[in-house]
């Protein structure tokens, strides 16, 4: 046996020893092995071990790794070959372009690896964030796994640049001075990038929020990178770059808890006190029985004596903010006031003006008496 193996180390193919072209051989041949049944075993085992965590993310770890691992293996059993076939540099470089193409293979595995991580963090967080009330985190999510994933793709471009005998230092260099043009040449964009970071962060509003400004007032449809889509009540869609935005004085309409009722009633002067202090007590009646009225703070005041009516102040809320429901409260009170006011005699007022008029012939039959 010993024999045999001598002069299969002294028989050569292709200027490589046999002896050689075996141990390379069985190297791949374990790899292949090692990458279908052993990274499977352990798989199978971390796999039962992350089903007793209560926590879901490090399944979402052993899932991202376990094809980038199988390939790495790959990759790690094919440069063990190269360097146990350990060809002549002389007539074939090969060990230098299997080491390059090594550690740059290993670098792409590793960018894999973290994307899928990515993809699966990004998937985790965006359905518990559909489980919370706040739409926030449902527009954060998607907007920080993207800058990931773009942050992770540059970083990978400029190591695998390094890897391949660039010079990064001076890539990142000009990139600088790239950069500061480009800068000046999308600064608005930039700025209504850090606008719609601000939107997301400090949350004046939600998408579905009324909300109302200076400039426009509508509903918000979509909250970009560049820029927020308002539906206005004509229908019309409001484009506005984020960074403007950012800066307005912002009235979320839908922020509210409740929505105001304040109107005004008024009587004629024929009204009697006690006809006044019965409407008084029967609105405040028809306030404190109605479900939709809030009963945290309402009033019913008689308060002022208009040139044509006594009036009553009422002012009050609706428990629903959602605008039809809040119409629906406002128009059962109205309809139940004046079947009220109706039941206990009085009308409502309405602008009137008396004239007085008198008679010419008094006054010339006054000048007529002291002639």
């Amino acid at each position: 046996m010993q024999n045999l193996w001598t002069d299969l180390a002294k028989s050569t193919f292709l200027n490589i020893t046999v002896t050689h072209w075996l141990l390379a051989l069985s190297a791949l041949f374990i790899t292949v092995v090692a990458q279908r049944y052993i990274v499977g075993f352990f798989h199978a085992i971390a796999k039962k071990i992350t089903a007793r965590t209560e926590t879901r993310l490090d399944d979402l770890l052993l899932e991202a790794a376990e094809r980038p691992a199988g390939m790495l293996v790959l990759v790690i059993g094919v440069l063990i070959s190269v360097h146990l076939l350990n060809p002549p540099a002389e007539s074939f470089p090969l060990m230098a372009l299997a080491d390059s193409a090594g550690r740059i293979l290993s670098i792409i595995i590793g960018v894999w690896f973290l994307w899928r991580l990515t993809e699966g963090m990004a998937a985790y967080f965006s359905a518990r964030a559909k489980l919370t009330d706040s739409s926030l985190d449902d527009q954060l999510v998607p907007f920080i796994a993207k800058t990931a994933k773009i942050f992770l793709v540059m970083t990978a471009i400029l190591v695998v640049a390094q890897n391949m005998g660039y010079s990064i230092s001076g890539l990142i260099a000009s990139l600088g001075i790239g950069g500061i043009a480009v800068a000046m040449a999308a600064k608005d964009t930039i700025a209504n990038i850090f606008g719609s970071i601000m939107i997301l962060v400090d949350r004046p509003f939600v998408v579905g929020d009324w909300i109302k400004t200076s400039e426009f007032e509508g509903v918000v449809e979509e909250v970009g990178f560049r820029s927020t889509h308002i539906r206005t009540f004509a229908r019309t869609l409001v484009n506005v770059p984020n960074s403007q935005l950012a800066n307005m004085v912002i009235d979320n309409i839908d922020g509210r808890s409740e929505r105001r009722i304040k109107m005004r009633i008024g009587l004629t002067y024929d009204t009697t006190p006690a006809q006044m202090k019965a409407a008084l007590a029967g609105i405040e009646q028809l306030l404190c029985d109605h479900p939709g009225v809030d009963q945290r703070y309402k009033l019913v005041k008689f308060d002022q004596f208009e040139d044509s009516s006594l009036s009553i102040f009422l002012y009050y809320f609706s428990k629903s903010k959602v605008w039809e429901e809040y119409l629906q409260v406002r128009q059962e009170v109205n309809l139940q006031i004046m079947e009220l006011l109706e039941s206990l005699g009085l009308a409502f007022a309405f602008p009137t003006r008396t004239l007085h008029i008198e008679s010419d012939a008094e006054p010339q039959m006054n000048a007529d008496a002291r002639g």
